[in-house]
């Protein structure tokens, strides 16, 4: 699963993912974030008539319906092989696609003969933003009465550097299908599921890093900076 990234490089997502302007400025980005955690609020990237824009949407895909507890708090992420079959995610593979900008992400691996797991950090080589693949899904809130936006990160089989440190993998998309990805005129989940795969595994780098970031709270550089 893909439970914690970053997205600390934001001053080029306008020019990156190609956002709308507002009132002829662009779009505000949001602040440098080294430890992004289920529950929160996040960036996603939509595509509205107008043009792409961000829209703010919690972590954790909540339908309405979908009534959360302790022992089945909401999906942080979507199992691409079994997108047809849920009905949870069924409808938003084909109408709710989004998104998700981020410059890395975080792992834990299995350490033999160590009861603690290594976090490893996991990004682009050079570094550079990129977009996972994101469903979503709208409710009302029954309290204020406003729409409110909840999102899930599609997740893969694991690519060769990831298969060493986890059995699956973000869905990370390549920059030339973000526009398939995101095309509300695309209804047919079976023209974007093929974009559902692995990532290039030769673009990547990992490194472990502190298990400070096993704690919500810690949120700095610090995070990302390889273990010596």
């Amino acid at each position: 699963m893909c439970g914690r990234f970053t997205l600390a490089g934001t001053a080029d997502l306008s020019q990156r993912f190609q956002l709308m302007l507002v009132s002829d400025e662009p779009w505000p980005q949001p602040s440098p974030r080294y430890n992004i955690a289920p529950m929160q609020e996040i960036a996603t990237i939509v595509e509205s008539p107008d043009g792409r824009r961000l829209q703010p949407m919690q972590w954790g895909f909540r339908p309405g319906w979908f009534k959360p507890g302790a022992k089945q708090p909401p999906p942080i992420n979507a199992r691409c092989e079994t997108l047809l079959e849920r009905p949870m995610f069924r409808g938003a593979i084909k109408t709710a696609r989004c998104l998700i900008p981020a410059d890395g992400f975080y792992e834990w691996q299995v350490v033999p003969g160590q009861k603690a797991k290594q976090p490893m950090h996991i990004q682009m080589r050079g570094g550079e933003v990129f977009g996972f693949a994101g469903l979503y899904t709208v409710r009302e809130d029954p309290d204020s009465g406003q729409r409110l936006a909840s999102c899930a990160i599609v997740t893969t089989e694991p690519n060769e550097l990831m298969a060493s440190i986890h059995n699956r993998m973000p869905v990370i998309l390549n920059r030339e299908d973000e526009a398939l990805w995101l095309d509300p005129e695309v209804r047919e989940a079976e023209a974007v599921l093929p974009l559902l795969r692995p990532y290039d595994a030769d673009r990547m780098e990992a490194w472990p890093v502190s298990r400070a970031v096993s704690f919500v709270r810690n949120d700095s550089p610090e995070l990302v900076r390889p273990l010596e």
